[in-house]
């Protein structure tokens, strides 16, 4: 017969084992739609024995899903795809500051938030540029050598874009709110509307798609897509970036609209040591090097050498990029949508 005494020990012990393998457990909400990133999540686990349980949405579904669960939320880490997004997430209090001088020493000041008494609250991870793709056999490099030209007259009817209220756009129309004012930004969007070759529709390589089959004829895409296709080896896709030009919009002004993937820690967050190592763990050159060959995304953190031939092709990183503060981006939203409707701009 086991002892009163033993068998309080034994469900001591089962009690400190259960808790011990609730804390070897993350909770992920992500943004991140990409199948390579798969292997990124293993190689964590892997290395750490941290099991991930990930949620996927948008962006937008996830600020509004941490908003409705609350204190209970089981969330322990966000990642998201847009700068914008973050800021928002941070503003709202979706998030809670932490302080890691792993991820200080790794990310530079412009890729995370600012510091505070409490900690930073959020790191950018990746970078990937909004370039300009146009049909080299029909349109001239320079006449869409800045995002000021999609709404030219001179390239009327030639213009195709995914939805103007996707992420992607609205982080790079705030931007451009920023440099030219309200009133001169809504009307380069109601001269882009005038340019469309068709109604706003698909993702950025279906717009890329479209300017190699003549539907349009200029487009923008995040610098991945064009990367992935790129190093394709599919036939289409070979052909396809024959006929496609990309440039990097005005490196004679104030550089080329550029946007973080990043992530933080949930504010209600159960886990939070497992949160901080993961963020960690994404800061490191492994992971870094994952962003960089699976997802064609250029690293943030400092140091780290990548090879990957289609970055490489477009230059390796290696071009003027805005210095606008994030904060102001993701302030300009709301105008930007209040513009947008104004304007038409599907």
């Amino acid at each position: 017969m086991i002892s009163k005494a033993a068998g309080i020990a034994t469900l001591l012990v089962a009690a400190a084992t259960s808790a011990g393998a609730q804390e070897q457990v993350l909770n992920l909400y992500s943004a991140r739609h990409y199948p390579t990133d798969e292997a990124l999540y293993g190689n964590f686990t892997k290395a750490t024995g941290i099991k991930i349980n990930r949620v996927d949405a948008d962006d937008a579904g996830i600020l509004a899903r941490l908003k409705a669960e609350g204190a209970a939320s089981p969330a322990d880490v966000i990642l998201l795809v847009d700068a914008a997004r973050l800021y928002k997430g941070e503003v709202d209090g979706l998030f809670r500051p932490i302080k890691s001088k792993v991820l200080e020493d790794a990310i530079p000041a412009q890729y995370r938030s600012a510091s505070s008494a409490e900690g930073t609250t959020w790191f950018g991870f990746s970078t990937r540029a909004r370039v300009i793709v146009y049909d080299k056999a029909k349109v001239k490099r320079e006449d869409v050598d800045t995002y000021e030209e999609l709404a030219d007259p001179k390239n009327k009817g030639k213009v195709c874009l995914r939805s103007g209220s996707h992420p992607y756009n609205l982080s790079l129309f705030g931007a451009v709110t920023e440099h030219l004012g309200e009133q001169k930004a809504e009307a380069w969007l109601k001269g882009i509307v005038d340019n469309m070759a068709r109604a706003p529709k698909g993702g950025d390589t279906d717009q890329i798609k479209a300017v190699g089959s003549g539907e349009c004829q200029v487009a923008v895409s995040n610098s991945y897509y064009v990367a992935r296709l790129m190093r394709s080896e599919a036939a289409a896709d070979k052909a396809l970036m024959e006929k496609v030009g990309v440039v990097f919009p005005n490196q004679s002004s104030w550089g080329t609209h550029v946007n973080i993937a990043g992530g933080a820690v949930a504010k209600n967050s159960k886990n939070t040591a497992n949160a901080i190592k993961f963020l960690e763990y994404l800061s490191s050159p492994e992971a870094q090097n994952h962003f960089a060959n699976g997802n064609n995304e250029w690293p943030t953190a400092r140091g780290v050498k990548v090879n990957n031939p289609a970055l490489t092709a477009l230059g390796g990183g290696d071009f003027k990029a805005e210095t606008i503060p994030l904060a102001k981006v993701g302030a300009n939203q709301v105008k930007v949508q209040q513009m947008l409707d104004r304007v038409g701009f599907k």
